[in-house]
């Protein structure tokens, strides 16, 4: 019948097809991209933000504040610790002191208790035990273990905050230097095994005698994951997780730190440049078709128009500052392709 439309031949599809499908790859693409970004978005929100990852050459800078950084770098320590009461002191981050009483300890193992005298670093109820004649213990330390953190860090110029420094690990013992005792602690102590004791016999103790000693948290190379506040690294306040920053000794990377937390698509700047041209590519071809001809800005802008509208969906309500900005380029790609299009049937 002459009122009847030609049925167009596969061949004849091909082209609209292929074209279709490039640009669905495209908008794929780009939302494969940006669905990874979201989730490792949305899992680094618990620990504070996304993180930028400054590595050994980060240094404080104003663009920066607010932001959460990784840094990589040996600790500077400004301001040393000191133990005030022993005037002990070292170039180490964090000094902790170490008190122990030699002290009567029941042993049991089913039958009838035994007893040894040993160091012990709390003091033992005596009373309770089985047979406490013969075995008291004076009970209360005069002394007390303490741990003295230095009041100046650094790592690559970023100060660290007290929470940072007292979360700082590893462990070497110091050597108690006994110039630098006060004389009526230095009447009672002797210079013993690494350690400071109070026994006249220093290698044969008695019940009721202390003894002193130091470790360090030694200066290192550490990794710290933080909030930068001027030229300070502190703990993310808003982290859902409760802690809002990582200290970790050595160079550890962020999938390390965060195990539970997937790793960003690698390289999503070429992803979405190729997610375009693929999509640009297929509206070029869905055009050639339709209008027998190629518009050079009409293809790019149907594009923009579709990844744009896609990624916006995807962003909005996770971050709609990011959504906004995908929505402006579809809002640019629609009324660009609007003029296009009026253009060629103007011509047509």
């Amino acid at each position: 019948m002459s009122g009847e439309r030609k049925p167009l031949s596969i061949r004849e599809l091909l082209l609209p097809a292929l074209g279709a499908v490039l640009l669905l790859l495209g908008a794929g693409v780009g939302a494969v991209v940006e669905r990874g970004l979201l989730d490792y978005s949305a899992q680094m929100k618990r620990h504070g933000g996304d993180v930028l990852d400054l590595g050994t050459r980060g240094l404080p800078d104003a663009g920066m504040q607010g932001f959460m950084v990784r840094v990589v770098g040996p600790l500077q320590v400004v301001e040393a610790p000191l133990d005030q009461q022993f005037n002990q002191q070292t170039d180490q981050p964090v000094l902790i002191r170490h008190v122990q009483m030699f002290q009567w300890r029941e042993l049991r193992y089913g039958g009838e208790p035994t007893y040894e005298m040993d160091w012990q670093d709390h003091p033992i109820d005596s009373s309770h035990f089985l047979h406490p004649e013969g075995h008291t213990n004076p009970g209360k330390f005069a002394l007390e273990g303490a741990q003295f953190e230095a009041g100046l860090v650094r790592v690559n110029n970023f100060v660290l905050t007290p929470a940072l420094v007292h979360a700082l690990t590893g462990s070497q013992p110091v050597a108690p230097d006994l110039r630098r005792l006060p004389s009526n602690l230095a009447a009672s102590f002797s210079l013993y095994d690494g350690g400071l004791v109070t026994s006249p016999e220093p290698s044969h103790p008695q019940v009721g005698d202390l003894r002193v000693t130091w470790e360090a948290v030694p200066v290192q190379t550490v990794t710290i994951v933080a909030k930068v506040d001027g030229n300070k690294l502190v703990p993310a306040d808003d982290a859902t997780d409760g802690i809002g920053y990582a200290v970790q000794s050595g160079d550890v990377p962020l999938s390390v730190i965060y195990p539970d937390t997937p790793l960003p698509p690698e390289y999503p700047w070429f992803r979405r440049v190729l997610a375009v041209l693929l999509a640009g590519l297929g509206a070029s071809l869905l055009l050639r078709w339709h209008y027998r001809r190629v518009d050079p800005m009409l293809a790019p802008a149907i594009a923009v128009l579709v990844i744009g509208a896609v990624d916006a969906v995807l962003w909005l309500g996770n971050d709609n500052a990011t959504a906004a900005v995908w929505f402006g380029l579809a809002v640019v790609g629609a009324a660009l392709a609007f003029w296009r299009v009026r253009a060629l049937k103007a011509v047509s």
